[in-house]
């Protein structure tokens, strides 16, 4: 008799002993569970690579700005050498013509002018002259090789001759610029006293220009 009481007290202690442990564990539970989710910060979505404009000054190449009269360079891969510089001022305005001589004697113009805009950046042009045939710019549209241009901006600036252009050391330089509606760039010039030339300008990307060597 003494045994069935001290195995039914047994019994009933251990019953205890899990009841109170699963009241526990139900507690804990219930506590994780209802307290404040943790918050996460958002996955931000990594932003684009900025997308340089053409002729856009960078750190990781040369800015055309550094270029010196004597300097060889390469203008898209192709070697040329810096025979002269015009400096050309208008209406507050200031910007360069690098006079190219390339691998084949062919000699081009390299025009680079900074632009105050949002975000600033560098407008880099290579010219090719185009034959005008004694042709003059118009106020209006022009035919260019059955191409319309139309008018953009004109006038009369300022220039000092540096190095080798053919050209007087200083002068006026009259000039008649024109878009055509692809995008393309025509510009007509002329040395006061002279005729005029024309030429089509190819707009130059970041990483076109590298300086191969410096004047001596």
């Amino acid at each position: 008799m003494t045994s069935m009481v001290v195995l039914g007290l047994s019994i009933a202690t251990v019953l205890l002993l899990l009841g109170a442990f699963l009241v526990t564990v139900r507690h804990d539970r219930k506590g994780r569970t209802s307290a404040p989710p943790v918050e996460v910060a958002p996955v931000e979505t990594p932003l684009a690579a900025p997308v340089g404009a053409p002729g856009h000054a960078g750190t990781d190449y040369t800015d055309p700005r550094t270029i010196r009269v004597g300097d060889r360079i390469e203008v898209l891969g192709s070697p040329a050498r810096v025979l002269g510089a015009l400096h050309i001022s208008w209406q507050g305005h200031e910007w360069v013509e690098f006079l190219l001589r390339d691998a084949s004697r062919r000699f081009q113009w390299l025009s680079v002018e900074a632009h105050a805009g949002d975000p600033p950046h560098l407008e880099v042009q290579l010219w090719t002259d185009v034959p005008t045939q004694g042709m003059v710019p118009a106020k209006s549209t022009l035919i260019m090789e059955d191409v319309e241009f139309f008018p953009m901006e004109r006038g009369t600036a300022a220039f000092r001759g540096e190095g080798d252009t053919g050209l007087p050391e200083r002068g006026l330089l009259d000039f008649a610029d024109y878009r055509a509606s692809d995008g393309r760039l025509l510009s007509f010039e002329r040395v006061q006293g002279r005729s005029w030339t024309a030429s089509y300008a190819q707009p130059l990307p970041p990483g076109s220009i590298a300086i191969t060597r410096r004047a001596s």
